[in-house]
């Protein structure tokens, strides 16, 4: 009897453990699942934050570079010439070329007209250029050109087809302000750089008293200003033009990120911003363009802001053959650039212009030959302009002389 009992006793024990090693890894089981559930839930939760703030914190961003007139004079195509009836323009730009091609968005204005060397080269005050002139642009890294200016009309209708059909031909390239048909005017054009959508508008103020042929309007962008109509017609021609204009941004302005708008304005050779610009800066600020460019004057005029609008009134000239006289104010001019940001949360956009700096150019010749662009940052002035320095001092105080708060690049060799 006592055998037995100790059998049935061993036997209990046995059970017990084994029950309680069974629990365990029942326990063991469900609590592992659990917490790889849980584990998976919190990683795929925490996954999902972190989509969400890269969604709400995407940020984009393009750099932009700005430059004057391309103001063609016979010396200049005669030094671009190959002697065999072509011509080749790059040399004059390959000191600044390293520089605007670092650039997403590189404007310039186009003050003569590419007809082309087929309806026959010429001066001022008729101008008529290659068309080798844009290969040299494009070749250097400009993509964003404007076209309406007092001498669009010079060489007529012809002209300004053949420009068209050749800018037209430039895939990668925005010119604006000229134009071969209403419908090719009414044209919505806009291009998309790291995501930033951004369009230009382009006015000139007249056209030298050349006439625009009536219904034709189309082949150059005019927003008259007291330059060219008398004071009785003057407010009220100044007033329809300004519909117009509202017109057409705001027909884009919701489409795009950055809208800018060049504008042919101001008196020639004089360095201050006239009443007209500075209410059509007004006027076009409070429409919301984001950057107005200025040409036409052939020298620097001030930069400044006009709320969130950067105000550029004259970027005087990048290249010409004018006279250095008046202490070069006409063989200077201002390349400025910036930066754009869109910054995107959720359904917000925000975009912001930041960074604007200003470098200043210097166009070389010597016996109306070896036209070159030099940029007064780069060591090769020396070579060009032994009193860059006095003239970097003299017009960088042009620039800032509406916000002295205004960024300017130091001549090369000062702090």
């Amino acid at each position: 009897m006592r055998r037995r009992k100790k059998k049935l006793k061993l036997g209990n024990i046995f059970i017990a453990v084994s029950l309680v090693i069974l629990f365990s890894l029942v326990l063991i089981y469900f609590l592992g699942g659990a917490n790889s559930k849980n584990l998976q839930q919190e990683v795929k939760k925490d996954n999902k934050l972190q989509e969400n703030k890269k969604e709400e914190e995407q940020e984009y961003q393009a750099s932009m570079v700005m430059v004057g007139d391309n103001l063609i004079h016979s010396s200049i195509y005669k030094d671009a010439s190959d002697g065999k009836g072509g011509y080749d323009f790059r040399k004059m730009y390959e000191l600044v070329k390293p520089i605007i091609q670092k650039y997403d968005i590189a404007y310039y204005n186009q003050e003569t007209v590419l007809g082309g060397k087929e309806l026959g080269v010429s001066d001022y005050p008729t101008f008529n250029s290659p068309q080798e002139v844009g290969d040299a642009m494009i070749d250097a890294g400009f993509n964003l050109v404007s076209l309406a200016s007092n001498h669009t009309m010079d060489s007529g209708e012809k002209a300004i087809l053949a420009s068209r059909e050749y800018w037209d031909s430039k895939s990668d390239v925005l010119a604006v302000g000229s134009y071969s048909s209403t419908d090719d005017r009414d044209k919505v054009r806009i291009v998309t750089k790291n995501n930033i959508r951004y369009t230009m508008l382009n006015y000139t103020y007249g056209t030298n008293g050349i006439s625009v042929p009536s219904g034709k309007e189309y082949l150059v962008n005019v927003w008259p200003t007291n330059l060219e109509i008398n004071d009785v017609e003057k407010d009220t021609l100044y007033q329809e033009y300004k519909k117009q204009v509202k017109k057409d941004i705001e027909q884009v302005r919701d489409s795009v990120d950055v809208l800018m708008v060049a504008m042919h304005w101001g008196v020639e050779y004089t360095d201050e911003a006239t009443e007209y610009e500075k209410d059509m800066a007004s006027y076009l600020a409070s429409l919301g363009v984001d950057i107005i460019i200025g040409a036409h004057p052939h020298v620097i005029q001030p930069v400044t802001w006009i709320d969130k609008t950067l105000v550029i009134y004259s970027l005087g000239n990048f290249i010409s053959a004018q006279y250095q006289t008046d202490d070069y104010n006409k063989m200077v001019g201002l390349m400025t650039s910036l930066e754009i940001k869109k910054k995107v949360k959720g359904k917000d956009v925000t975009i912001s212009i930041s960074n604007v700096d200003n470098d200043l150019v210097y166009t070389y010749y010597k016996n109306w030959r070896g036209f070159k662009v030099v940029p007064f940052s780069s060591s090769e002035i020396v070579n060009y302009l032994p009193d860059y320095k006095r003239v970097h001092d003299k017009y960088a105080r042009v620039v800032k002389k509406y916000d002295n708060n205004i960024s300017v690049k130091p001549a090369y060799g000062v702090e």
